[in-house]
Parts: C-alpha cells; structure tokens; sequence
C-alpha cells in the first residue's frame, strides 16, 4: 500500500461512525461551544489578551497540556482550536490507542509537511492513560514540530506526564466552573432551540437552575446531564415545569470531585493541614467533611492529626498528641458514622490549640548533625559499668545521678566532647513550651556555666 492510500485508509477510519440524528446526541455534546465567544468560563486562559487566545486567533498554538478536572472544557477546547485552525487535525484517547496509531498519526504528519506544508495537531484524550515509552514516542516530533501536540488530563501532569515530554509543553491549567458560569450553560441550553432544550416548552426557574448548577459541582457536563433529565423526567410526568421532587429524584446521589488516589486526595490532604497549622476550625472542618464526603478512608485523616499533633503543636500542648490517639481508639471502637463526631473534637482542639514545631525542627537538626559527624564517642561518665573491669577502665566514673540532687538535676554534659553546647531544641513561648523554655534556660545556664 503506497502513502497516499495508507493516509486516506487512515482517513477513512477516522470517518468510519455513524451519524446519529441530532436528538439523540447527548446535551452535553449538543451544546459544545463551536467558537471562543462561546466558552463560557476559564478567563483566565481565554481572555482577551491571554497567551492561548492569542495562539489559537493566529493559529500558532504550541505543544499544550490541558489540565483540569472533568467538565471544565478540555476537550470542547482542543475542538475549538480544530475548527479555527488550516492545520490537519487528528483525535484519538489514549484509552484506545497504542504505539501504532501514533506511527501512522506521525507518518501522515511528514507527508503533509512535505507535500503541502502543512502542519499537524495531534489531541490525545486522557494522556496521562499512555505509559513512559507510549509517551516518550512523541517526543522526537515535537521537538521538531513534525506534531503540534495537545493533551487533556484530568490527572496532575507534574505526576502524570513524563518531564522529556512536559518540558517540551505548556502546560494549561482549566479551573472548576463556577455556579455562575454553570447557570449561564443552562440558560443557554434552555434557549436554544436548535441544540438545546428550546422546543421542550418545559419551565426551569432560576432558583431550579441554581440548585443544579451547584449540584453540579464545577462541571458542565455534569450540569447540562441533570438539565437534561431534569426536562425529560417532568415531560415523562406531564409536569409543565421542572419541580423540588423531580430536582431531588435526579440529584438523589451528589458527586463531589474527589479521588483518593490522585491530585484531589493530595490538595484537600494539604488544605486540610494548612488550615489546622493556621488556626482555622471552620476551614479545616470544612476539608476534612469534603474528604469525608468524597469516600477518603478516616483512617487516613486520623494519620494526618497524629503526625500533626507532634509536628506542629509539639510541646506547646502536649495534650494534643494524646487526644489525637484517643481519635483513632474512638474511630476504631465506633466506627462511621458515630466516628465523625470525636474526629470533629479532635480538628477542632489542634486547630485551637498552641502552634510550636520546636521538636519537630529539633529533630532535624539532630539528624543533620548525626549524618555530618558519623559516630561520635559517647562521653565515658554516663556509659555503664556492668563489671569492675570496666569500672577500672574509665566507664561510669563521674557519673552523678540527678535524684541524689536538688531539683533531680546535676549540670554535667552528656553529649559526645565534639559537640559540647550544641543545642537542637528549642521552645517557645508558645503555650506550655513556654514553662518548658523557662525551665530549660535555667538548666543550660547552670551545664554552661559548670563548662
């Protein structure tokens, strides 16, 4: 088979769907923006003056990543660019395809370039999908624009995509929509009686709209799929409009976007910390419920609150640390959902309770010095001597047990000679830390001073 009839095979594969009459398409894909001026949302990356606005109008788009969680317009987006642009342009998911449609995908590229000069765009759906050496397949021909390519995916490309291939990308990041752009896709849809729901004859009051934009949760495909069965079920009851029973019937399960393996799980994770570290009951309740709601193990939150309690509170509270295992006994004891309960305590009290990480930076010190000075002699007065010949060599002599003392405390040093006065903690006057700190002063003052 020569080129040209391996390209028009090629061609002909892509072709090979059957129409289906225009009803029968989902919404969803029935009101895809067809133009910039009809993308509703991401401002941030289609505005007027953006960079990718800019690129798509002269058709110079480069090698892109399209980032972003399901419904925010990945893909209407690469469409988008498909329509505008004079360059060839092939769709494939990475679901789907292999090694070998890539070949015949870059084969067909150099033959345009060179007969027609022509350039190639390559939209590669859930890329994140293709291993290392399916990915690393693009890399030579988009280092030499023989492709331009653009992936899409939901998944945290920093993670996802190989770095030979995203240094040789920009990478697009496209935000949830908000319950202001999700009303107006449903405005739009309402209204139009070509691709939308305009002929329906059936009413969606603003305030309908608005319960299911927010159900919705950033998502228009998501929004435009409740819209949809939202008008059909109410032409399936006879019912002239859109009512509470037919809202509760189709948004009886609400989704939020969560998943515990990938990018989600680590952004609330990081929330959920940071609002506890910054003194912030309400937003740290907040994040550990999304989680909670999203299907996160509590197991996993309860870590969180152990690691954080010493971390971060340390020796400002030491009660924390306690509570924050008495969480687990009550999860593990209780289970969900009485468990929410104790968990709440528990966020609550860290979020409350004095910040130090004073123990936390100490140990890191201690483990920077231990790496940098290897293993140092332990001083011969607090070493034991279990026999008289070890007596006579040294161990133990000098040794001053501090209960024979006022105060149970003797100033002799007990660090190796070399690191004599080095000091790893160091409290604050945070919470309790601050008697400690007192305390420890005094005692430094007296080992220095016996030095």
């Amino acid at each position: 088979m020569g080129n040209e009839d391996l390209f028009a095979s090629l061609s002909d594969k892509a072709d090979e769907s059957v129409n289906p009459r225009l009803e029968d398409v989902p919404l969803a894909d029935r009101m895809r923006p067809s133009s910039l001026d009809e993308f509703v949302g991401q401002e941030h990356i289609l505005g007027k003056n953006s960079f990718l606005r800019k690129a798509i109008e002269n058709d110079s788009v480069p090698s892109i990543i399209l980032w972003g969680p399901p419904g925010t317009g990945k893909t209407s987006l690469a469409k988008v660019i498909a329509k505008m642009s004079k360059a060839y342009f092939v769709e494939f998911s990475a679901v789907l395809a292999g090694v070998k449609e890539v070949r015949e995908v870059i084969n067909r590229a150099v033959f345009l370039r060179k007969t027609e000069k022509r350039k190639t765009i390559l939209f590669v759906d859930e890329i994140h999908r293709f291993n290392r050496a399916q990915q690393d397949a693009f890399l030579p021909h988009v280092e030499v624009s023989t492709i331009t390519l653009i992936g899409a995916t939901t998944e945290n490309p920093f993670f996802e995509v190989t770095s030979p291939l995203l240094s040789r990308c920009r990478v697009v990041r496209l935000k949830p929509l908000s319950i202001e752009n999700l009303i107006e896709i449903g405005h739009r849809a309402l209204q139009d009686n070509e691709r939308g729901l305009g002929k329906s004859g059936t009413v969606v009051s603003d305030e309908i709209l608005a319960k299911l934009a927010c159900r919705a949760d950033g998502d228009a495909r998501r929004m435009l799929n409740l819209l949809e069965a939202s008008v059909n079920m109410a032409r399936m009851e006879g019912k002239e409009s859109v009512d509470e029973d037919i809202l509760e019937a189709v948004t009886s399960v609400p989704s939020l976007r969560y998943d515990r393996a990938y990018d989600e799980h680590y952004n609330l994770a990081s929330a959920f910390i940071k609002s506890m570290r910054g003194s912030d009951p309400d937003a740290a309740l907040y994040y550990m419920v999304r989680m909670l709601e999203g299907g996160e193990d509590p197991a996993f939150i309860i870590r969180r609150m152990i690691i954080f309690a010493a971390e971060d509170i340390g020796n400002a509270d030491p009660q924390a640390l306690l509570i924050a295992v008495a969480t687990k006994e009550a999860y593990e004891f209780l289970g969900m959902p009485e468990a929410k309960i104790p968990l709440a305590q528990a966020v609550t009290y860290l979020s409350c309770a004095p910040k130090s990480n004073a123990s936390y930076r100490a140990l890191c010190c201690a483990e920077e010095v231990v790496k940098e000075t290897g293993t140092l002699e332990v001083p011969m007065h607090i070493l034991n001597a279990p026999v008289l010949g070890m007596s006579k060599l040294g161990y133990g002599q000098g040794y001053a047990y501090p209960h024979d003392y006022e105060g149970s405390y003797v100033p002799i040093h007990y660090l190796p000679e070399k690191l004599a006065g080095t000091i790893f903690y160091k409290p604050t006057d945070a919470g309790f830390e601050s008697t400690i700190a007192k305390r420890l002063a005094g005692w430094r003052s007296l080992r220095n001073r016996e030095k």
